[in-house]
């Protein structure tokens, strides 16, 4: 995949720190994703336990809160087909203008902003032709660990709810994106040196996985190998494991049934469920993953494809890796 995890199994945990970017972005602000029906999308999202704002009339998009913030995680979009849009990552202030020119040296190609879109910041484009934003923004991702939730209750016998007082399962806040990409190498490259982000793990011709600097997630954005770039996946954070399972089944009530899951993952730990949209794309509940704190040098590897996936769970269905946008 890259020489980078390469050199992480021959002996190196730690990579080559001498060759890391200068700065970095600290967050995924929000991504905007275009799919050809936005009364579809709505049906989905809400049944997936999203807070829905319309925008403009008639209604041409829609605004993802969860249930943790009133932060803007994702923009729904009607347009021709489904494709993301664009991606927009925060960063320090006092980093935006070394990051401005540490992506024209690392070749990112300057952009203009599309319409509809928040105009400020850097637009640029990846390698792949992917339409990126920089611009100085609050932290979203993690200061820490963020532990399983365990409010305090009455003593009880019964270690489980009953079903009937089961609270529906929401998502509590953005965790990562993952993208298809025809060169998983040419993109872990590209975003290590223009925006800062550290290979945290991956399998060769498989995935790759990078967080964040300054504290994030163990992946805050990913690549799968595929024939052509597209979006994959978005995975949202919620508080423990019965949440990943609960909202499995809500969605297969409302009539969203294919999918991955319930299971665990080796790299980054974390218990997944992912439920597919009408257009071919997964949006994950996802619980527990591992963090990577500001300053640790992660014990990054490429791992046997077997450690790729999953530790335990239902085996992967033939369609998970099929890239929709690819045809």
């Amino acid at each position: 995949m890259t020489s980078s995890i390469t050199d992480s199994t021959a002996g190196s945990t730690t990579g080559s720190i001498t060759d890391r970017a200068a700065f970095g972005v600290h967050s995924v602000d929000h991504f905007a994703l275009d799919v050809p029906d936005l009364a579809e999308a709505r049906r989905f999202l809400c049944a997936f336990g999203f807070d829905i704002e319309d925008r403009e009339a008639p209604e041409t998009e829609l605004l993802l809160r969860a249930s943790a913030s009133p932060h803007v995680w994702a923009r729904v979009r009607q347009g021709g087909r489904k494709r993301l849009a664009w991606l927009s990552f925060n960063c320090f202030a006092d980093d935006f203008e070394p990051l401005r020119a540490q992506i024209l040296r690392a070749g990112g190609r300057e952009a203009p902003a599309p319409a509809h879109a928040p105009q400020d910041g850097f637009w640029f484009e990846d390698p792949d032709g992917n339409l990126l934003q920089v611009r100085p923004g609050v932290k979203t991702s993690p200061g820490c660990k963020l532990s399983a939730r365990h409010e305090a209750q009455p003593p009880k016998l019964r270690g489980a709810s009953f079903r009937a007082h089961a609270a529906p399962a929401r998502p509590t806040r953005l965790s990562h994106v993952l993208m298809f990409t025809p060169d998983v190498g040419r993109a872990v490259a590209f975003y290590e040196r223009a925006l800062g982000l550290r290979l945290s793990d991956g399998s060769e011709g498989i995935v790759a996985f990078l967080h964040a600097r300054h504290g994030s997630d163990h992946h805050m954005v990913a690549f799968a190998q595929g024939t052509a770039k597209g979006w994959h996946h978005s995975a949202w954070d919620v508080p423990t494991v019965d949440e990943v399972g609960l909202g499995k089944m809500q969605m297969a009530h409302a009539g969203y049934k294919e999918g991955w899951g319930v299971g665990r993952h080796v790299l980054g730990s974390n218990y997944f469920q992912y439920v597919r949209d009408p257009w071919g794309s997964y949006w994950e509940y996802s619980a527990d993953i591992d963090y990577v704190g500001a300053g640790t040098e992660w014990p990054r590897g490429n791992h046997p494809p077997e450690d790729s996936l999953y530790l335990w769970g239902p085996d992967v269905p033939d369609y998970f890796f099929e890239n929709t946008e690819a045809s």
